[in-house]
């Protein structure tokens, strides 16, 4: 196995779904980290594809400048994923105790989350999902930055730098016979360098892990 059973443990070992029974219309990193994103899923997602947004929210940042043929949304609360208007269906899932996806085969030109691997326990089982449900070629795109519901994250995610982050999602790909070598994209920081000099702190960090399912 990937992780040890202490590296899956949480300070918060309550159910998850408590923890997200009541909604968060917020964001969880700054514009800076956003526009990045949306960028990045500019250019690797086209017109067309079928997307599930795996813990999801209210918002996906999706380019609204593309049409997809489908966005699938899965998250905790019922009332952020109905508020997300990029979403053509969601659903409600704690992968955490039940990593099934209710899709068959081959469904999926792309998967992506945002923010929320940290939170993951079982990664093994849920990116063999996420082999599963993409198609031959299809892509996977992992993002996240520094920031976590400290209480929620994963023992191995709150010990580790964030290089040590980095290497744990590789990881989580490598786990999974049948996906390309992990592709890493590493922005530190949005603030120009000298607001950085005078002590104000840089943006939020982009780090995307990128895999694609072989054909």
């Amino acid at each position: 196995m990937l992780l040890q059973p202490n590296q899956r443990i949480k300070l918060d070992d309550s159910d998850d779904q408590l923890f997200y029974n009541y909604p968060r219309f917020v964001t969880h990193v700054d514009e800076g980290f956003i526009q990045q994103l949306t960028d990045l899923y500019r250019q690797r997602l086209q017109p067309d594809m079928r997307i599930f947004d795996m813990m999801s929210s209210w918002v996906s940042h999706l380019p609204k400048d593309i049409d997809f043929a489908h966005v699938e949304g899965h998250g905790l609360n019922a009332e952020e994923l109905a508020r997300n208007p990029q979403l053509n269906h969601y659903f409600v899932q704690n992968i955490n105790t039940n990593p099934q996806l209710p899709f068959p085969d081959q469904n999926f030109d792309a998967v992506i989350n945002c923010v929320s691997v940290q939170y993951i326990q079982y990664p093994e089982a849920i990116f063999s999902e996420i082999h599963r449900i993409l198609k031959p070629g299809g892509i996977a795109i992992i993002s996240f930055s520094n920031r976590m519901f400290f209480q929620k994250a994963i023992q191995a995610w709150r010990d580790g730098s964030e290089a040590f982050r980095v290497e744990l999602v590789k990881g989580y790909f490598t786990s999974v016979p049948g996906f390309t070598t992990p592709e890493v994209i590493c922005s530190k920081s949005t603030a120009p360098n000298f607001f950085q000099w005078l002590g104000v702190p840089g943006g939020d960090p982009l780090y995307a892990v990128i895999a694609h399912r072989l054909t």
